[in-house]
Order: C-alpha cells, then structure tokens, then sequence
C-alpha cells in the first residue's frame, strides 16, 4: 500500500470508529466497529504486523488493571456503597442545596480517585439525580458535577482513568510520586470547577430544596469500605516493591468477589459482565487503529508542534496541545499519539498531556468516552442538556481549571521533583 492511501486509509478508520463510539448504531457496544476497523488495518498493511503486536504488548497490563478497577466498582456499587452515600446526602442535606453541590463534589471527586471515573459516571451519577429529585432540588448542578468531576478530577491518582494509566506506564514515576504531583493541581482544578459552578447554577441553587421525610440511617458497607482503603495501601505498596499495581487492583475485586459470590448476590457471569470485555476490546482496537494514524504522518506533523523541555511555557503549550486535540479525536486517542512523542522532555511534560486530555473534554461532549456515557445516562432518566449550556459552561470553567492546574503542576515539579 502506498504511503497516501495508507494516510487516508487509516484516518478513515479512526474516524469510523470515533463516529460509531458516538452515535453507537442500532445500540452496538464501541467494539463492534472497532475490532474490525483494527483487522482492517493490520490486514491491509496500513500498521505492520509487529507494531500492532507492540501496541497490544503495550495496551494488555493497561487494560488489565482497568478491568480489575471496573470489577472492584461494581462490587462496591452491589455492597450498597453508592446508595449509602446518596442516602447519606440526602439527611445531611436537606433544604440547602448549595450544601448538596459540596457533597457531590467530594464524593464524586473522592470517587473519581480512587474507583476511576466510570464509576462516578454509571454509579454515582443515578443516585445523584435520585437524591435531588427526594430533596425536591433542581438536579442539573448536581449532574452536571458528575460528568466535569469525571474527567476533572481523574488527575490524581494512576488508576484514576485510562488516560492515566497510559500516562504513568510512559512517565517513569512510582505511584506515589505521580499522586505528590498530581495533588495540588487535583486540587486547583475542583477549586475552580466549584468557583464557577456556584456562579453558574445561582439561580438553581437559590431556589431551595425540602428536607425529607426521617428515614432510618443507611447502612454502612463497612467490608466494601476496608477493601477499597486495603486496595490503595497496596498500589503505595505495589509501586514501593517494584510490583504493577495491577495485582492490588485484582486482589480488591477479588475479595470482594469471592464474598459477593459466596453470599450468593452475584454470579459468576454478573461479575464476568462487570469487567465490560466489550469495551476493553474496544480500547485494545482503538490503539491499534490510533497507531495506524500515527505511524502513517500524524506523529511528524504533531511533532513539530509540541514544544520540548519542562519550563512552565513548555508544559503549558502541550497541555493546551492536548485539550484541543481531545475534543478533536476524543481523548483517549490523544493520550496514545501524544505520549510517544513528549516522554523523551521527562515527566513532567507527560503530566501535562494529563492535565490537557482530562481538564480539556469538559469543553465538548465528544471530548471524552464518559462525557458520552454520562449524557446517555441523563437522557434515560429523561432529563435534558443543552450543547449551548453544556458548552458556556465548558468555556467558563476549561481555560481556567487548566492554565491554573498548569501552574501548579509547575509548582509541584519545582517541590517535588520530576
């Protein structure tokens, strides 16, 4: 094949695929067109046999340890975590909704975290809209919350988001490192989504809420609870020995696993179904189609644009390099192709791609796979978002949470070290 209808060839394909991530026809899972769209590239020579190896050799300890993550949150979620804490809003609450909007925001920024931003998005986001719609309060601060905190605040720890997986294999930094770097712009960047959000949604939190009826308190799922706490211990202690932090991830799904099936509220298929094959299949097509495109120009002519080195000016134009890319090709696909080419500057320009695909899709709805998830949710429960809401408020809230939490990123290099 020749090197043009190589170029065109692969574009096509990822575009397809990003095009069918969207719409998902008929209901298909992303896979679907995917899969195929990754044989079409390798069967056609548009990507060498040996590279897309690579990229899969690349892509399986990544999609492994996401897949444990899946697991572990649905485990939580049928231990009755996230009704837990939904009913607990709703006590501590009542009739202040300004006080609601704090609290979804240090769950689901906690959440986020810890149990990765799908969990934020399909768990938590449902028991947000239940738990105003008990409150009588407007919901749309509270959801919109859900989808900005999923992608803002997945900037903290490795297993936060794909994206960061990604990102922490190609940065050379041990666990703990990554999340002393990336706490204080976490923290800077849900500063300034909650600045703006209280600006923004005034009048609906204004307009009051009811207290609910006195319910007897919820209980705790305190096992849930340990396992997650063990769960982190190990990925600091994973990361301490030289181990993947994978194998702290499957030894929490794990336990929780075996006590769910042991107790019989789950089966063995319900848990299979918790890992989302689909969707892994899909992550591993998409970097396989993603390394198409890059291999065939796309990773000369980005090449010329990023700049190199460390320097605050450094890390501020890749961040922005990345946001605009993200909401370009989504930004799962911009993580791939720009890793590559700006690990060989260190790793504090590798934080900046971070900062860039996770602050960045807030400003459209195609820029991130959750932002998309979150939007089919709301939709389900028959609530509607404006693309002119949605992006005056991405506006209000991108530019700023990501100049600033590229500040701090700076600052934290020149404390912590890179």
């Amino acid at each position: 094949m020749n090197t043009s209808l190589a170029e065109a060839l692969s574009a096509g394909l990822l575009l397809l695929v990003l095009v069918c991530a969207v719409v998902r026809p008929f209901g298909w899972p992303e896979a679907v067109v995917a899969v195929p769209a990754a044989g079409v590239a390798i069967g056609t020579g548009a990507i060498s046999l040996a590279h897309a190896r690579e990229e899969a050799a690349q892509l399986g300890p990544v999609i492994g340890f996401l897949a444990a993550v899946l697991v572990l949150a649905q485990m939580c979620d049928d231990e009755g975590l996230f009704q837990a804490c939904g009913a607990w809003m709703a006590r501590s609450a009542a009739g202040r909704p300004r006080r609601l909007l704090v609290q979804v925001f240090v769950l689901a920024s906690v959440i986020t975290a810890v149990l990765s931003l799908d969990a934020t998005v399909v768990l938590l986001t449902p028991v947000v809209f239940a738990t105003a719609a008990r409150l009588g309060a407007r919901p749309k601060p509270h959801v919109y919350a859900c989808t900005h905190l999923s992608n803002t605040a997945s900037l903290l720890l490795p297993v936060s988001n794909l994206t960061n997986l990604l990102a922490f294999a190609a940065s050379g930094l041990g666990f703990t490192r990554f999340a002393a770097l990336m706490a204080l712009p976490w923290l800077v960047a849900i500063g300034v989504e909650y600045a703006v959000f209280r600006r923004f949604f005034a009048g609906d939190l204004d307009a009051g809420a009811d207290a609910p009826p006195d319910a007897a308190a919820p209980r705790m799922p305190l096992f849930a609870l340990v396992t997650v706490g063990c769960t982190l211990a190990g990925f600091v202690l994973a990361s301490a020995v030289g181990l993947d932090p994978a194998w702290a991830a499957f030894a929490g799904a794990l336990v929780l696993a075996v006590r769910a099936l042991a107790r019989r509220r789950t089966t063995p298929v319900a848990v299979l179904r918790s890992a989302s094959v689909p969707f892994l299949a899909f992550v591993l097509a998409l970097g396989i189609v993603v390394r198409a495109v890059v291999d065939n120009g796309l990773a000369d002519a980005l090449g010329r644009l990023v700049p190199g080195g460390s320097g605050l000016g450094a890390l501020l134009g890749v961040a922005v390099l990345a946001a605009v890319l993200a909401n370009v090709i989504n930004n799962l696909p911009a993580v791939l192709v720009l890793l590559p080419l700006t690990a060989p500057s260190g790793a504090g320009a590798v934080l900046a791609v971070l900062l860039g695909v996770n602050i960045g899709p807030n400003l459209t709805y195609a820029g991130s796979l959750a932002t998309l998830l979150w939007r089919r949710i709301v939709r389900e429960h028959r609530a509607e978002v404006g693309l002119g809401e949605f992006t005056r408020l991405g506006l209000l809230t991108v530019p700023a949470s990501l100049v600033l939490s590229v500040v701090a990123l700076w600052g934290s290099l020149q404390i912590v070290g890179g």
